[in-house]
């Protein structure tokens, strides 16, 4: 289960965390072997453990420019934050009058510790304030004229130095200015955590009153951090105990963690041991060099990515941090195709417990997909221009990677590329673009095209030399605009079409008493199937087999595209103006009749992950629908509880339009077998099961494994499905990088009534 050319892992996500510098490493070490003493101990083991703490605490004073005030250790940057708000608002409180109204004021790309901090507290100590987000403009600046408008009635306000996920920085000369001309009380806490060795800080020149920072964002050990307050800032301990710290931070003081800071700020003092071998002693680089560490992984990502966009300015950020995006790739597909090149990126803050959109993007006014496919790039003042190289060459490498799957068109000639034959889903966000490509006759169509994937699907067709046939829409969206046209002026520039992209020259077939029209593609045929209720021009298209004029469609039919009519889990709603639940009632009763119970259904949105369904998977778990084609509903009940069901939709999801209710039975969780590494190697050399590599070719191209393994990437899993649909109890295993894609494509298996699918938990990192 080892990868055969394991590469050496470059680390680029330094502001989620950093590796502990060895030479800090080895002052912690030494000071839990020699210098172990309690620091509140008077003997002479404890007298040199307490001057240690003393010296780190005066240089850290050093480091962040503090000649007055306090400097508390504290366990990290979170401790800090609640120590700084607990004691803002404690003294707040006793000043408040009952007769006015209060609010409390953080930055709209403040890091979630801090706002989520300020409305457990505000409760807990029953402020009950305001909490009001301060806007920020597209570079990330805050809104100085509604901090203006707003502080007179604040009782505190959060800002960062230096933002984690963009790296843009706040001028706090002006803040400082701005909000003491506006309310020369008020409490003012600065998140400094990412400024620390990035950018130079003078705190006694300002009128900050607390500074929290972390250890482990500058290659110190997690657990170690300390606040900054300001002479004569108001403190609440918030750990009460033995008096540690002057009675300010009860506990037994971590000594190991502060020898290890003690050298960190030796580095950036330039007081650290000259002495030492410079060979073995890492070295900090100054800002120059950083900047142009950062300009060399720009020009590499500009030429590997060359749609590649940058969502922050570099004239107010540091230089330590970029961050990205892609179009037509979402950030889990980049962080995938990175960590097969065993570089370490992350996608908007570590912090976030899933991939979701960047919040801090979002405030700036970004584009939705700029904040969906955000990548953010962190390094480190430890950084060497030899690691810079590797990185820069690895880039490159995992960008050529991705011609490999014909996902990036590269200039020259490609090689060895991954041919395609059969259905490909893509996505952006949760809706679905469905590609069917016959290898044989180099035809395919494109059903749902999606703007976001639109030079994608272009590169797609001109890489595999595919011609194209069709590019058909199942509905009139309402989300979003499709590419159609785009697409269509490319490649069928002469064809003609109704507006949904249906070709006037077709041909026909007739079932029951009705007249279908279908087009070839290769040995297949595009059945359309006018499926109306979602919306008035809503159709079905359903794939077959080439054999519409002996055997029934229910018999020939492979997939049915039916857009948004049934969804994973539910039914299309039924409440917009061209909407219609009579004609959605009939329409589920016909494609019932037309496709069977096993028909692969693929829909236009995937709300869950689950990539397909069927009428009978959809009806174990809804009712509405099991009832329609049961016969056990009349029209008019149908109606009603398909009203009831609309009424449960919140009109957007963000800034997108819920195509689909989910009804409350609907979600159902599968326990699925997981394996380890050595209970799937005992399995495979049983021969007791196959193992099913979903990962995407390019990370192939990347990462190869010893293993052998039957490869189906997750884009083409519902292809996979379908041709095997009589093996539904041969016992597969699926693994993938993480193991997070490998489960919730068995999920999706198992729902759909493979009863012996497993995953490798923690998938090939942890093998």
């Amino acid at each position: 289960m080892k990868s055969s050319t394991e590469l050496s892992q470059i680390y680029l996500d330094a502001n989620a965390t950093t590796p502990v510098l060895p030479q800090a490493a080895q002052a912690s070490l030494a000071t839990m072997e020699t210098l172990f003493g309690n620091p509140s101990s008077s003997h002479i083991t404890g007298l040199k453990a307490k001057n240690l703490m003393e010296q780190t605490r005066i240089k850290a004073k050093q480091v962040i420019g503090a000649e007055s005030g306090t400097v508390i250790f504290t366990s990290g940057a979170t401790e800090g934050i609640q120590t700084a708000i607990i004691s803002a608002l404690v003294a707040a409180k006793k000043m408040m009058k009952h007769d006015q109204t209060y609010s409390l004021l953080y930055g709209a790309t403040e890091h979630k510790a801090v706002p989520e901090s300020l409305k457990h507290w505000n409760s807990i100590l029953e402020i009950n304030a305001d909490i009001k987000a301060i806007p920020v403009d597209h570079l990330g600046n805050l809104d100085h004229e509604f901090i203006a408008q707003e502080a007179p009635n604040a009782l505190m306000i959060c800002t960062m130095a230096v933002n984690n996920e963009t790296g843009v920085y706040q001028n706090l000369a002006q803040l400082d200015k701005v909000i003491r001309q506006a309310n020369p009380s008020i409490y003012w806490l600065v998140d400094c955590v990412q400024a620390l060795g990035k950018t130079a800080l003078n705190l006694s020149k300002t009128s900050i009153d607390y500074a929290p920072f972390s250890g482990h964002k500058l290659y110190a050990p997690k657990g170690i951090g300390f606040v900054y307050i300001r002479e004569n800032a108001p403190f609440t301990p918030i750990i009460a105990g033995g008096g540690q710290e002057g009675g300010l931070r009860s506990g037994t003081e971590n000594l190991p963690g502060m020898a290890a800071i003690n050298v960190i700020f030796d580095m950036l003092l330039n007081t650290h041991d000259n002495q030492a071998d410079p060979k073995q002693l890492t070295q900090f680089a100054d800002v120059d060099t950083l900047r142009r560490y950062q300009q060399q992984f720009v020009d590499t990502l500009e030429h590997a990515f060359p749609a590649v966009v940058f969502n922050h300015s570099f004239t107010n950020s540091v230089p330590t941090t970029l961050n990205f995006a892609i179009e037509g790739f979402s950030s889990k597909e980049i962080m995938d195709l990175f960590d097969a090149a065993n570089i370490r990126v992350s996608s908007g803050s570590a912090c976030s417990s899933k991939v979701t959109r960047s919040f801090v993007l979002d405030a700036m006014g970004l584009p939705q997909w700029q904040s969906e496919a955000a990548i953010r790039m962190s390094f480190g003042p430890a950084m060497t221009q030899e690691q810079v190289d590797e990185a820069c060459t690895r880039i490159q490498s995992a960008a050529k990677a991705l011609t490999h799957s014909c996902m990036i068109l590269d200039t020259g000639e490609i090689s060895e590329k991954q041919p395609l034959n059969g259905l490909v889903q893509l996505r952006s966000g949760p809706s679905c673009t469905w590609i069917y490509a016959d290898q044989q006759s180099k035809q395919a169509i494109i059903i749902d095209p999606l703007p976001e994937l639109n030079e994608r699907l272009d590169t797609l067709l001109q890489c595999q030399q595919l011609e194209l046939v069709a590019v058909i829409d199942t509905h009139g969206h309402a989300d979003h605009d499709s590419s159609r046209q785009f697409l269509a002026d490319r490649h069928l520039p002469m064809q003609l079409t109704d507006h949904l992209g249906w070709p006037q020259t077709v041909n026909t077939h007739s079932e029951a008493n009705e007249t279908f029209e279908y087009i070839k593609i290769g040995n297949q045929s595009l059945v359309k199937v006018a499926t109306p209720g979602h919306t008035a021009d809503s159709i079905s298209l359903l794939l077959c087999a080439d054999a519409l004029q002996s055997k029934p469609l229910s018999q020939q039919c492979q997939f049915a595209f039916c857009g948004d009519t049934i969804l994973m889990g539910s039914l299309g709603r039924t409440n917009f103006d061209s909407s219609s639940a009579k004609a959605m009632f009939n329409s589920l009763k016909q494609l019932h009749t037309l496709i069977g119970n096993h028909t692969l259904i693929c829909a236009s949105h995937d709300y869950n992950n689950e990539f397909t369904t069927s009428l009978m998977a959809e009806c174990c778990r809804n009712t509405l629908l099991a009832n329609t084609l049961n016969g056990e509903l009349s029209l008019a009940q149908f109606e009603a509880q398909k009203a009831l069901l609309d009424s449960q939709l919140c009109d957007e999801s963000g800034t997108e339009i819920l195509c689909g209710a989910l009804p409350a039975n609907a979600s159902s969780a599968h326990c699925i077998t997981e394996y380890n590494a050595d209970s799937l190697n005992t399995a495979l050399s049983q021969h007791q099961v196959t193992l099913i590599d979903i990962r995407e070719p390019h990370e192939y191209a990347l990462q190869h494994t010893t293993s052998s393994s039957e490869n189906v990437p997750l884009t083409r899993l519902v292809q996979f499905i379908q041709q095997h649909q009589h093996e539904k109890h041969k016992p597969w295993v699926l693994v993938c990088r993480s193991g997070s894609r490998s489960m919730v494509a068995a999920q999706a298996m198992q729902r759909l009534g493979f009863d012996n699918i497993a995953h490798l938990k923690g998938g090939y990192a942890l093998s």
